[in-house]
């Protein structure tokens, strides 16, 4: 069964996405969007978090900020979500020491949470060259629905809001579904450096 949802307001994002079930229960009649991470939701965050744990993620290799919470909070995710979620909130205005300033949103459909987008505000030179812009995650078990491609073209109008007219977006050689997501976006390939390929992406 799948769901065609449209999102208005987004321009040449406002492309018809199909959304497959099932996957987390989500609340009858919401439609996923956007919102700022709440402390409401800390539940169906930790769950998610679980599932990433499960598949492997947060290892000394993941050099991802997914990873990096989760091997910076050990235990069990629902004592340190609300202080961690304190620290993002900062961020937007005071970054940590080597990073850059970033707004983290989460895609969710009522009250389940399906996956969260990063947006630098600026780059430095390691997002110059890996990172971008842009970086995003969807739980495992909402994967192949189309959660991607509709979050980063709802997260777009935010990094044009931003400044940022071209959103830099990089992803692993062998993530086919994160590649799609992006060229569905307006994605232009630039070239790949290491394991990374880089993208250009029109924010309006």
């Amino acid at each position: 069964m799948s769901t065609a949802l449209r999102f208005p307001g987004f321009g040449e994002n406002a492309a018809r996405f199909q959304l497959h079930r099932p996957g987390p229960s989500p609340t009858v009649g919401a439609v996923p969007e956007l919102i700022d991470p709440t402390e409401r939701l800390t539940e169906s965050f930790a769950a998610a978090i679980e599932e990433f744990i499960a598949e492997g993620r947060g290892g000394p290799e993941d050099r991802s900020l997914l990873g990096a919470m989760i091997r910076d909070n050990p235990g069990d995710p629902r004592d340190w979500i609300p202080a961690h979620l304190a620290r993002e909130r900062r961020w937007r205005t005071e970054a940590p020491e080597d990073f850059v300033t970033m707004t983290m949103l989460w895609w969710v459909e009522g009250d389940t949470y399906l996956g969260r987008i990063s947006i630098r505000h600026e780059l430095n030179e390691h997002l110059r060259e890996f990172g971008g812009h842009i970086g995003y995650d969807v739980r495992p078990s909402a994967r192949r629905r189309g959660h991607a491609t509709a979050m980063l073209a709802a997260a777009l109008p935010r990094a044009a809001a931003l400044g940022i007219d071209q959103a830099l977006i990089t992803c692993d050689t062998d993530n086919t579904g994160s590649r799609k997501a992006i060229e569905r976006n307006g994605g232009r390939f630039e070239d790949q450096r290491g394991d990374k390929l880089r993208y250009w992406v029109p924010t309006a």
